[in-house]
């Protein structure tokens, strides 16, 4: 495994991390794996050497936070060996203030995801989305509380305009708060509408990158065909995929991937992995695995290095997009 700093911070995180959207209560979603099934690859993701984990509160309801931390704790982890990044947001409840950034919800929220992952800190704590309803100052100002008293080591952000993250790293320079260190964007072979603003804006300010979807849920893996995408079941059952890919281009664009596999002797999952990690300013991908050979897959595709003339093969069918994944 190779490790990295996540962006300027000193926090040392390995190349791949775990997306652990995937495990937690399978009611919550039909393609979630429940905690027996889930424990082996929370194994086999740490004999890889997989040190950084990411969660959120609202996967599963909380049951994700909650079966990441039992996970740690059955393969005797030690707390100091691992990094934990969770995110806040969405809401779990119905009243309006269990939900957002503000200074209530922040409170709340930490005290509860470290209750769920049986920790007393988080090392990355992210903002799921920009919350308009509260003011970028009222946010920040409640996340460095949470740094100051040692709930959080570092923070992190998720999903939004460029702008609003500039004006993120502006403010909390003006007004000395905590910054950012990471950003978790929508970013892939088939999504790059990233490329424009945000990855330039990240690598100019030394952010860390920890995109999101780099398989595209899947869609690059080559299972989904034009006419019928039900070939697993989260392509059946995963309606948000359908609204961000599937578009004749990106049909085209997993075609080319299937050539360059071939060629390589290796998988569409290796191909597209690979692309992810050799763009300029990329840390950690986020991957996902609901199969033994997704995260096999994610590992040998570090030390895939794909030639220039692939690249381009690659890339060169892109098609613009609407901007996707932020709201």
């Amino acid at each position: 495994m190779q490790y990295t700093r996540l962006g300027k911070s000193g926090l040392k995180v390995s190349r791949l991390a775990l997306g652990c959207m995937t495990y937690g209560s399978s009611t919550w979603r039909k393609w979630v794996l429940d905690e027996d099934d889930a424990l082996p690859f929370f194994r086999q993701a740490w004999e890889a050497g997989i040190n950084f984990f990411d969660t959120a509160d609202m996967y599963s309801n909380g049951a994700s936070e909650e079966v990441l931390g039992r996970a740690l704790t059955e393969l005797r982890i030690r707390r100091e060996e691992v990094v934990i990044a969770s995110k806040l947001f969405f809401p779990l409840q119905q009243s309006p203030n269990e939900r957002g950034t503000s200074r209530k919800h922040v409170r709340h929220a930490i005290d509860d995801s470290l209750r769920r992952l049986g920790t007393d800190y988080i090392d990355l704590y992210q903002i799921h989305r920009y919350d308009t309803t509260t003011s970028m100052e009222e946010t920040l100002e409640a996340l460095t509380d949470l740094v100051r008293a040692g709930k959080v080591l570092y923070l992190g952000a998720s999903s939004m305009a460029a702008w609003e993250f500039a004006t993120f790293l502006h403010l909390a320079e003006r007004h000395g708060l905590s910054r950012f260190v990471s950003m978790q964007n929508h970013y892939n072979l088939v999504y790059r509408e990233e490329e424009r603003e945000m990855i330039p804006l990240c690598r100019a300010e030394g952010i860390g990158l920890i995109p999101w979807s780099p398989l595209a849920r899947g869609f690059l893996a080559g299972n989904r065909q034009r006419e019928d995408k039900s070939a697993t079941v989260r392509a059946q059952t995963d309606d948000f995929a359908e609204r961000l890919y599937y578009q004749p281009a990106d049909f085209q664009i997993v075609d080319r991937v299937s050539e360059v596999a071939r060629e390589r002797g290796v998988s569409n999952a290796q191909v597209a992995l690979a692309w992810v990690l050799q763009q300029p300013g990329i840390t950690a991908p986020i991957v996902g695995a609901s199969k033994p050979h997704h995260l096999s897959d994610a590992v040998k595709a570090l030390d895939l290095i794909l030639t220039a003339e692939e690249m381009q093969r690659l890339q060169e069918l892109y098609t613009p997009h609407p901007v996707l994944g932020i709201a």
